[in-house]
């Protein structure tokens, strides 16, 4: 299948080479002229053959918001649009309504894997009519990690990012669970080889996962965090997950109590903040503030 991609960064880059290593037809488009396939958005379309699948893999907000205004003014009716990046729901909705008025079919892709995705796949949450997730199905079912999971068409366009809000307001609570007891173990005097003790929870424990995995990693490579400051940025998600909790009356006081921690980090340098700093550079290859 051809595919047009839209933002050849970190992640944008590794998916692209993922769906090429499938056997997909990807030209790309990037601000850097070095790694773009095409000098325009207009020439990228003229690359593809029609009904086109373009994925938009840009920084969330104006930037997203810029791209797909300015595809809508380039595609065609039956042509689609797939958002890939961070983008709020809201935002979505209000995407495919128009586009829709052009005949332009519009997906949501709630995207996780991190540096991680090219070898592993990436899990996708998708939004969209069916018609619209099924024309760029067989480039999700290329992205996705092979076997039964990873994948999901959630609803109607806002769908796949709701629910990659929620996952990642999710891993927000479970990185400051397990950054907490990492903490606490470091502060006692009791237990002597913290990292060898996260290490044995590897196996045979109802916390093993990929999360503790990836803290061993960082552990290994400093066993007491000491290279890293305890500060942690927070991507957005966590703020819109505790936003719709809000909208909803749904209680999220893991989730919430996370978040905020990861405010304080701006204020101090709390011991557990290096750990989720930690954990979102193994995972996303996120950038850390290392002490001088």
């Amino acid at each position: 299948m051809e595919l047009g991609m839209i933002g050849l960064g970190r992640m944008g880059g590794n998916m692209a080479e993922r769906l090429r290593q499938g056997g997909h037809t990807v030209v790309g488009y990037d601000r850097d002229p070095k790694i773009s396939d095409v000098d325009t958005l207009a020439g990228l379309a003229e690359r593809l053959t029609a009904p086109r699948t373009i994925w938009v893999m840009v920084p969330a907000g104006g930037p997203t918001q810029e791209t797909i205004h300015a595809l809508g003014e380039i595609l065609e009716p039956g042509d689609t649009v797939v958002d890939g990046g961070n983008s709020h729901y809201v935002d979505d909705q209000r995407h495919g309504r128009e586009l829709a008025e052009k005949g332009i079919g519009f997906v949501d892709a709630g995207v996780s894997g991190g540096v991680w995705g090219l070898q592993n796949g990436y899990a996708l949450m998708v939004g969209g009519d069916d018609a619209h997730v099924a024309q760029a199905m067989p480039i999700f079912e290329t992205l996705k990690p092979t076997g039964e999971f990873g994948f999901v068409h959630a609803g109607a366009a806002g769908a796949g990012h709701f629910a990659k809000m929620v996952h990642n307001g999710i891993e927000y609570g479970m990185m400051q669970a397990f950054a907490e007891g990492w903490e606490l173990l470091e502060a006692s005097d009791i237990v002597t080889d913290v990292p060898a003790t996260f290490h044995s929870w590897q196996e045979g424990t109802v916390i093993k996962s990929w999360l503790l995995d990836l803290l061993n990693r960082a552990l290994a490579d400093d066993p007491h965090l000491a290279r890293l400051k305890g500060y942690a940025d927070d991507s957005g998600e966590g703020r819109w997950t505790v936003q719709a909790a809000i909208d909803l009356a749904v209680p999220l006081p893991a989730i919430t109590a996370s978040l905020f921690a990861r405010f304080s980090s701006r204020q101090d340098d709390p011991p557990a903040m290096k750990a989720v700093a930690a954990l979102r550079n193994q995972f996303g290859g996120h950038a850390i503030h290392q002490e001088s």
